[in-house]
């Protein structure tokens, strides 16, 4: 196999892509100015420095639901925001947040903008049926609204499924013998450090 980086050229007998995954971006105004100083993809990551704090998550599936229950040991309000009048997430989460005091919702809605002054202070919202546009002040925008693979690189190379995740067997092995995949390159579902390590041994 021939791999070309950005630097260097390698040849090798076998290949092992580890390439991981994104998160999924709002692509809005103040997005990418704010993030490490409000904005956040990682509840676990960056949740200790929002201790006392009021913070928006936006989404409506399973991470997001898991990540804002999480945010409540140290935000003193999480209120998530989705453009839908319902969640995706299972009912067992959904009960949960629906049962956690520090969490409110804000439904039909979607962020515009992300304002601030080095760091965030407050978002524009739009309710997606009525278009009447509010400002929301917060500490912080954590945002789970999915990943994305790391695999455009790999495109017509391997075996890949309709989003983009490397199509592996139970030994790692893609659809061209010789390349492997592990982590979330191919892992559309757990998307944990533990698991990711894991099926990187097992390659």
């Amino acid at each position: 196999f021939h791999v070309k980086t950005y630097g260097e050229a390698y040849e090798a007998d076998a290949v092992i892509v580890t390439a991981g995954a994104s998160p999924r971006r709002l692509g809005i105004p103040g997005e990418e100015a704010y993030i490490g100083r409000g904005v956040s993809y990682c509840g676990t990551c960056d949740g200790f420095f929002f201790r006392g704090k009021e913070i928006v998550v936006v989404g409506g599936g399973d991470s997001a639901l898991e990540e804002s229950i999480f945010l409540t040991k140290f935000a003193d309000k999480v209120t998530i925001v989705h453009r839908r009048d319902e969640l995706r997430a299972g009912l067992t989460l959904q009960k949960r947040a629906f049962a956690n005091q520090k969490i409110n919702f804000i439904w039909d809605t979607v962020i515009d903008e992300i304002q601030g002054n080095g760091v965030v202070q407050e978002v524009l919202l739009r309710n997606v049926k009525t278009d009447k546009v509010d400002t929301l002040s917060t500490d912080g925008v954590f945002v789970f609204i999915g990943h994305y693979p790391n695999s455009q690189f790999l495109v017509n190379q391997v075996a890949m499924d309709e989003q983009g995740y490397v199509i592996t067997d139970e030994f790692m092995r893609s659809s061209v013998p010789g390349v492997y995949a592990a982590g979330e390159i191919q892992d559309p579902h757990y998307r944990q450090a533990i698991s990711a390590a894991g099926s990187g041994c097992m390659a």
